[in-house]
């Protein structure tokens, strides 16, 4: 349109009044409940502020809209969804919320914030964190980490994160500043982003090939955008620490972050240095319950000392009372002891007279066939006697022929056939060389003759 026929140009005051005027005063934009996703919420004073998104399937953020709840409806607003949910108004949830469409000529296009319904409670990745969590209860392992004990000094760390990263390096510094000795190892993963849960998973598995070196198994992340956190979100990751054979702490995120793997591990910290912090106040709490038991056990030493004093002294003033009773009272047990041992040996005398009467009686009866039998056994027994001797002599005779060759064989006429000699000193052998003084007389037996030398200077 030629620019004598178009309408006067508007300021930009002008053109965002007007504007301001058809959304402030639009009905169809006031009091309108808003499904969508609360992101980078934050307080500021009395009021909040954040930014309401909403995501294809892909995951494309396709709107976005500034949204504000100002401290006369705050208060309200954040008691009803924690009464509901049992939870506060954080990043990430999916809300369903009362808005009304503002407009400022200085600041543009905004949505205040009048009422939340708490029905339409989490978003999808709080729903997600609920429906794993209800999955692992069905499961029975919800609270499997948590019953595996936690050593009372727990030194020997195996720790899951980043290589450089900051949180790791907190960690790592606050677990040295209390002088403690600890023995922790780095398995190296990825802490945000697709390759988080394999690579955790992948250190996990380590660590288990090597269970018996390891106390307890620390997982930590530092802070960041409450998306990057989105990982530790995942059903696999989570039964696997879940059933995990050792105890696992974590420390992921800021305080105000929350994952899945913050309700089922044994411990949960808020950050990497609280983990620290709880691992130094442990180990420092070991420390003073063994100075208390060793305190224990002195004084219950000493204690017991006492009494074995006291009852050793009581023994000794015993003594002279109970003695000569107690040899009084054994006096009388000899007595009674001697005048049974009368009595029963009467008893076993005439018993056995009367025994050797009867084997008297029996032995005139049987003595004829007994003189019998023992005449002719008599008569068998000298030639036994003669082979019997014939026998060990050939025996014996073997042997000493055995013998005189043995002897002949090891007799020094023997050796000296074989080439040795004998050498002697004042008639005993000689058997070293060592220690013969100059001018010794020596005799050197040979096979044929006697040698004598003297040893020379």
């Amino acid at each position: 349109m030629p620019q004598s026929e178009a309408a006067a140009p508007l300021s930009l005051r002008q053109f965002t009044a007007l504007l301001s005027r058809h959304i402030n005063l639009n009905p169809e934009l006031q009091g309108r409940w808003v499904v969508a996703e609360l992101s980078d919420f934050r307080m500021h004073g009395p009021h909040a502020y954040g930014q309401l998104i909403e995501k294809d399937a892909s995951g494309r953020t396709v709107a976005k809209m500034q949204a504000t709840i100002w401290g006369n409806v705050l208060q309200n607003i954040m008691a009803k969804f924690r009464q509901t949910t049992g939870q506060n108004i954080t990043t990430g949830m999916k809300v369903m919320l009362r808005l009304t469409a503002t407009h400022s000529e200085l600041y543009g296009l905004a949505a205040n914030v009048s009422d939340i319904d708490p029905s339409y409670t989490l978003g999808d990745m709080e729903r997600l964190r609920r429906e794993i969590l209800d999955t692992l209860r069905r499961e029975g392992v919800y609270d499997a980490n948590k019953s595996v004990p936690l050593p009372a000094a727990p030194q020997r760390i195996a720790v899951i994160s980043a290589a450089g990263a900051a949180g790791y390096g907190d960690f790592t510094d606050q677990l040295a500043s209390a002088g403690y000795a600890f023995y922790p190892l780095l398995f190296q993963a990825n802490m945000q982003g697709d390759r988080t849960v394999p690579t955790i998973m992948h250190a996990l598995d380590l660590i288990e090939e090597t269970e018996d070196f390891w106390d307890c198994v620390v997982i930590i992340r530092g802070g960041g955008a409450t998306s990057d956190l989105n990982s530790f979100d995942n059903l696999q990751l989570a039964r696997r620490v879940a059933t995990f054979p050792l105890p696992i702490i974590v420390g992921i995120g800021h305080e105000r972050d929350n994952t899945v793997l913050d309700y089922i591990a044994n411990t949960r910290c808020k950050t990497p240095t609280a983990v620290a912090a709880f691992l130094n106040d442990r180990l420092a709490t070991a420390e003073a319950r063994a100075e208390e038991l060793m305190k224990i056990v002195a004084e219950r030493t000493r204690s017991m000392l006492n009494v074995e004093d006291r009852r050793l002294s009581q023994a000794a003033a015993m003594i002279p009372v109970l003695a000569p009773a107690r040899i009084q009272r054994e006096h009388h047990r000899l007595d009674v002891l001697q005048a049974g041992l009368q009595q029963t040996a009467t008893r076993m005398i005439n018993r056995e007279n009367m025994r050797l009467s009867d084997i008297t009686t029996r032995l005139a009866g049987n003595s004829s066939a007994i003189l019998s039998a023992q005449k002719a056994h008599l008569s068998s027994i000298p030639d036994y006697i003669k082979g019997a001797a014939r026998q060990r002599t050939a025996i014996e005779t073997n042997r000493l022929d055995a013998m005189e060759r043995l002897i002949k064989v090891l007799s020094p006429e023997a050796t000296l056939r074989r080439g040795y000699s004998i050498t002697r000193v004042d008639g005993h052998a000689l058997r070293s060389a060592a220690n013969i003084p100059p001018g010794t007389v020596i005799e050197t037996v040979l096979p044929d003759g006697t040698l004598t030398s003297t040893i020379m200077p």
